[in-house]
């Protein structure tokens, strides 16, 4: 296969998508020169979670009991509650 030349040295993007910004892309290549320990230390963020993070382990018998416990205890802004669909 071979490759088209035509806009050598800028960054490859889709037809019909936009070129990377240049800065993104400095920012890119920064973070991708960075050894792989800090790149995993700085790539997830933990985020205390209310109620999920206050214990251990939970079990429940069947998931209708912990649909139950979700609903009952969670934040909506977890994501857990059952979607509700208007019916009109």
């Amino acid at each position: 296969m071979q490759r088209n030349n035509d806009h050598a040295g800028e960054p490859h993007s889709p037809a019909g998508d936009t070129a990377i910004p240049a800065a993104w892309r400095a920012e890119f290549d920064a973070a991708a020169r960075r050894p792989l320990r800090q790149r995993m230390k700085y790539a997830f963020i933990h985020t205390h979670k209310p109620v999920l993070d206050d214990a251990p382990f939970r079990a429940f018998n069947t998931t209708a009991e912990y649909r139950r416990w979700c609903e009952e205890n969670l934040p909506d802004w977890l994501g857990y509650g059952r979607v509700r669909v208007p019916t009109s």
